[in-house]
């Protein structure tokens, strides 16, 4: 592709809009194009990398198994509301009706539409087990959407629905989608790690996140150097701190004025955080946005909770809870902001953390102002509705596999697998018959990956201050030949024979034949971060160019011959 002809505009100066490197770049080199807040088009450049990362992953589903098909985006509530997510998948579905006033839905997912295609398709045992997928459009309605493709409201996604006779056959399509997936980043170039994670509004039960390392990302992941333990810190298990065999001292109410915070009040009384309970007000809503009651949760004063550890406990969704107006809960309950404490709450459920019941003599609130409570211990003096671990693994707290301490990074999750069990199937009805025609529940998997985050992911991984540093097999194109003086004839014509020889070896090349400035060229060439850069200037009468990777700092002077024999040779060797 020669540049003159090609429909490329890049931009010097940085978007105010754009804050990490991957919006940055993209926009910059033109390889995408915002329409409106969180929705994007993509430019020749862009959707050439775009088209690679979908071949990748094609040939690696194709390779486990699958079998591609394509649904649409428009779907139905009716399938929705059988399956019961209509009303709690939240306010992220994004809703329409069309002139009949039936209502639809924009897909975030496809869960309900494979399950609805294999539910009527497979009737027998012998027809499993069975992998589709897809590679297809995908929408959410985020509040927020910020950091270009990183979370959009539009975005390709590729999806994959395992169905399996029983639980052992999803173990085995799970491990299969989950090292297909291990070769898809590696071919990617994506430095990763999957982690346990949540499974969400997806549901089911285990789940894995692969997570692209990089400080811009909104995953936090717990990590051990010690085992193989590592998990997104929302799903990361804690360990509780060892019972303690201090004998109950009898519980006393003490004067604390103004002293709301946890630091304010151990400071106070002489005490460390960790001799203190902390209070966290909540109200929940039902699935019509109506409240449906209170909930006071608590944990030790020096630890974090953890929401979505929260959310699970009272088995209600992400979007259905929120932190309460203090005055309203406390007419209702009997809480006082700054003071609340277990003793004394009514009309509310109370969620523990498990570390406290081993916990004796600490501090809480008093639900009074200005007074707390010394001595409080579980079982004599309070006692909770739930008692599970809700809080944070902290960098530096003990694993819960071998003790070592956990580390903390920051990642992209580009991809998640799912074991879905029968939570579909079941409440769709999902069958098969058996070898005795009984009807069976056929047990699904969900594999998901963010093709359009992938390629941020990619970008904020690889690049440096100039622009973008392509790994080969994702680059729009291989190789860029720059043309110092295009009038030159000379040069014109060694420029043509390097084009025509790479493109003969199959080698995706473009010609930068532009009337620019070198210093324009350059600085392109570099911002696109196409991975070779053969340059042709005042060498070329002699049969010499410049040769140069882009990931290299340095350039070397070679033949005509050699620069496309080497060009050949490190396209073939890393596409």
């Amino acid at each position: 592709m020669r540049l003159s002809k090609m429909h490329l505009k890049t931009l010097r100066e940085v978007p105010n809009e754009a804050e990490i490197p991957s919006h940055i770049l993209l926009l910059r080199t033109g390889m995408i194009r915002k329409l409106v807040s969180g929705v994007y088009g993509f430019m020749p450049l862009g959707w050439r990398a775009i088209r690679k990362i979908e071949d990748i992953i094609r040939q690696e589903m194709d390779r486990s198994g699958g079998q591609e098909i394509h649904m649409s985006a428009v779907q139905p509530a009716e399938l929705w509301e059988e399956s019961g997510r209509w009303s709690v998948y939240g306010p992220e579905l994004w809703r329409l009706k069309d002139r009949h006033g039936r209502e639809f839905c924009l897909g975030p997912t496809h869960e309900e539409i494979f399950t609805d295609i294999v539910r009527n398709d497979i009737s027998s045992y012998r027809q499993l087990p069975m992998n589709l997928y897809q590679i297809q459009t995908k929408y959410r309605d985020e509040a927020r959407p910020r950091f270009g493709l990183m979370r959009s409201r539009e975005f390709i996604m590729k999806d994959a629905y395992s169905f399996d006779l029983d639980q052992e056959g999803l173990d085995k399509s799970y491990e299969e989608m989950y090292d297909a997936y291990d070769r898809i980043f590696t071919r990617c170039g994506l430095t990763f790690r999957p982690v346990e994670a949540d499974s969400g509004a997806i549901g089911g039960s285990n789940s894995h996140e692969f997570t692209a390392l990089s400080e811009v990302g909104e995953s936090e992941i717990a990590y051990c150097e010690a085992c193989d333990m590592a998990a997104t810190v929302e799903r990361a298990a804690c360990v509780d701190a060892e019972a303690s065999q201090a004998e109950e001292l009898p519980m006393e109410e003490v004067h604390t004025p103004g002293t709301k915070t946890i630091e304010e009040v151990a400071g106070f009384l002489g005490l460390s955080q960790d001799q203190t309970m902390k209070a966290l007000l909540f109200v929940t809503y039902d699935d019509e946005g109506k409240e449906n009651g209170y909930v006071a949760a608590f944990v030790r004063g020096d630890r974090e909770l953890n929401m979505t550890k929260l959310v699970n406990a009272l088995d209600i969704p992400e979007h259905s809870i929120e932190f309460a107006d203090e005055e309203q809960m406390g007419a209702a309950t009997g809480c006082v902001g700054g003071f609340t404490g277990p003793i004394g709450l009514h009309d509310c459920k109370i969620v523990v953390d498990s570390e406290l019941p081993g916990m004796k003599n600490l501090c809480a609130g008093a639900c009074k102002v200005d007074h707390h409570l010394k001595n409080v211990n579980y079982g004599r003096d309070y006692k909770g509705d739930i008692v599970t671990d809700i809080k944070v693994l902290k960098e530096g707290d003990t694993c819960p596999v071998c003790g070592a301490p956990v580390k903390h990074a920051r990642g992209i999750e580009v991809g998640q697998v799912f074991k879905l069990g029968i939570k579909y199937s079941q409440s769709m009805g999902a069958v098969y018959k058996d070898e005795n025609q009984k009807d069976q529940l056929i047990v699904m998997g969900c594999y998901g990956i963010g093709v359009t985050r992938t390629l941020a992911a990619v970008v904020e991984q690889h690049h440096d201050d100039n622009g973008i540093i392509w790994p080969m097999a994702i680059a729009p194109y291989h190789a860029i030949i720059t043309v110092m003086k295009p009038d030159d004839e000379t040069q014109a014509q060694v420029a043509e024979r390097i084009y025509d020889e790479l493109g003969r070896a199959g080698v995706e090349v473009l010609l930068d034949d532009r009337k620019e400035r070198p210093g324009v060229k350059f600085k392109d060439a570099d911002l696109l971060g196409i991975p070779v850069r053969i340059t042709v200037g005042r060498g070329a009468a002699d049969g010499l160019v410049e040769y140069k990777m882009r990931r290299d700092a340095d350039k070397e002077e070679l033949s005509i011959e050699d620069s496309v024999a080497r060009a050949i040779e490190v396209v073939n060797k890393e596409k």
